[in-house]
Protein backbone atom coordinates (compact mmCIF):
# COMPACT_ATOMS: atom_id res chain seq x y z
CA UNK A 1 0.00 0.00 0.00
CA UNK A 2 2.88 2.34 0.99
CA UNK A 3 4.26 1.70 -2.50
CA UNK A 4 1.04 3.20 -4.21
CA UNK A 5 0.76 6.00 -2.43
CA UNK A 6 4.67 7.26 -3.61
CA UNK A 7 4.01 6.82 -7.20
CA UNK A 8 0.62 8.84 -7.21
CA UNK A 9 2.70 11.89 -7.49
CA UNK A 10 4.99 10.57 -10.02
CA UNK A 11 2.05 9.58 -12.09
CA UNK A 12 0.23 12.63 -11.82
CA UNK A 13 3.11 14.59 -13.06
CA UNK A 14 3.43 12.64 -15.74
CA UNK A 15 0.05 12.71 -17.06
CA UNK A 16 0.16 16.39 -16.74
CA UNK A 17 3.19 16.95 -18.87
CA UNK A 18 1.88 14.86 -21.46
CA UNK A 19 -1.45 16.52 -21.38
CA UNK A 20 0.31 20.59 -21.41
CA UNK A 21 0.55 22.33 -24.63
CA UNK A 22 3.87 22.28 -26.54
CA UNK A 23 3.57 25.54 -29.08
CA UNK A 24 3.76 28.65 -27.17
CA UNK A 25 6.76 27.94 -24.84
CA UNK A 26 8.28 25.38 -27.94
CA UNK A 27 11.83 27.45 -29.23
CA UNK A 28 12.84 27.66 -32.48
CA UNK A 29 16.15 26.07 -34.34
CA UNK A 30 18.46 27.63 -35.89
CA UNK A 31 20.44 24.13 -37.77
CA UNK A 32 22.35 26.39 -40.33
CA UNK A 33 23.35 30.31 -40.38
CA UNK A 34 19.94 32.17 -41.59
CA UNK A 35 17.63 29.37 -41.38
CA UNK A 36 14.57 29.15 -39.05
CA UNK A 37 12.79 25.49 -38.41
CA UNK A 38 10.00 24.56 -36.37
CA UNK A 39 8.77 21.33 -36.11
CA UNK A 40 6.40 21.51 -39.38
CA UNK A 41 8.80 23.69 -41.81
CA UNK A 42 12.18 25.77 -42.63
CA UNK A 43 12.18 29.07 -44.06
CA UNK A 44 15.86 31.28 -44.82
CA UNK A 45 15.27 34.96 -45.69
CA UNK A 46 13.87 34.31 -48.77
CA UNK A 47 10.52 32.68 -47.30
CA UNK A 48 9.64 28.91 -46.31
CA UNK A 49 11.66 26.72 -48.45
CA UNK A 50 10.77 23.20 -49.51
CA UNK A 51 14.68 22.26 -49.34
CA UNK A 52 15.12 23.11 -46.04
CA UNK A 53 12.63 21.53 -45.20
CA UNK A 54 13.34 18.46 -46.38
CA UNK A 55 16.71 18.65 -45.32
CA UNK A 56 16.14 19.32 -41.88
CA UNK A 57 12.76 18.06 -41.04
CA UNK A 58 12.82 15.41 -43.61
CA UNK A 59 11.19 14.38 -46.92
CA UNK A 60 7.52 13.67 -45.15
CA UNK A 61 7.46 16.99 -43.48
CA UNK A 62 7.86 18.58 -46.60
CA UNK A 63 5.15 16.58 -48.37
CA UNK A 64 3.23 17.45 -46.13
CA UNK A 65 3.64 21.38 -45.82
CA UNK A 66 3.84 21.51 -49.77
CA UNK A 67 0.88 19.14 -50.15
CA UNK A 68 -1.26 22.21 -49.00
CA UNK A 69 -1.78 23.92 -52.26
CA UNK A 70 -0.40 27.13 -53.18
CA UNK A 71 0.47 29.53 -50.56
CA UNK A 72 2.34 32.82 -50.03
CA UNK A 73 5.72 31.74 -48.83
CA UNK A 74 7.03 35.46 -47.51
CA UNK A 75 4.69 35.73 -44.52
CA UNK A 76 4.87 32.93 -42.09
CA UNK A 77 3.82 31.68 -38.69
CA UNK A 78 5.81 29.32 -36.65
CA UNK A 79 4.20 27.03 -34.03
CA UNK A 80 5.53 28.76 -30.97
CA UNK A 81 3.58 32.16 -32.34
CA UNK A 82 6.73 34.15 -33.72
CA UNK A 83 5.33 35.80 -37.26
CA UNK A 84 8.66 36.66 -40.02
CA UNK A 85 8.02 38.73 -43.06
CA UNK A 86 10.45 38.58 -45.67
CA UNK A 87 8.78 41.93 -47.04
CA UNK A 88 9.31 43.51 -43.66
CA UNK A 89 12.88 41.61 -42.93
CA UNK A 90 11.16 41.41 -39.63
CA UNK A 91 10.24 38.56 -36.94
CA UNK A 92 7.49 39.59 -34.63
CA UNK A 93 5.81 38.11 -31.11
CA UNK A 94 2.68 37.97 -33.42
CA UNK A 95 0.67 38.04 -36.87
CA UNK A 96 -1.78 40.91 -36.06
CA UNK A 97 -2.79 44.09 -36.92
CA UNK A 98 -3.25 47.26 -34.37
CA UNK A 99 -6.72 49.43 -35.55
CA UNK A 100 -3.85 51.36 -37.26
CA UNK A 101 -3.58 48.88 -40.13
CA UNK A 102 0.29 48.45 -38.77
CA UNK A 103 1.37 44.91 -37.12
CA UNK A 104 1.38 44.82 -33.39
CA UNK A 105 3.42 42.39 -32.62
CA UNK A 106 6.79 43.11 -30.58
CA UNK A 107 9.55 42.95 -33.18
CA UNK A 108 11.70 39.50 -32.15
CA UNK A 109 15.39 40.83 -32.27
CA UNK A 110 16.74 37.41 -31.89
CA UNK A 111 14.65 35.28 -34.05
CA UNK A 112 14.86 39.08 -36.76
CA UNK A 113 18.97 38.63 -36.22
CA UNK A 114 18.52 34.35 -36.91
CA UNK A 115 16.88 34.77 -39.87
CA UNK A 116 18.02 37.93 -41.68
CA UNK A 117 21.05 37.99 -39.97
CA UNK A 118 20.32 41.69 -39.14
Amino acid sequence: MQARKSLLPVVGLLAAAFAAPTSAAEALLSPEKGVLCDRYMCADNTGISNRLTQKHLGKQAAIKLFSQGDFDRTEFTFANGIFCDVKERLCREGRYFDADGKRSGAISKSYTRLLFRR
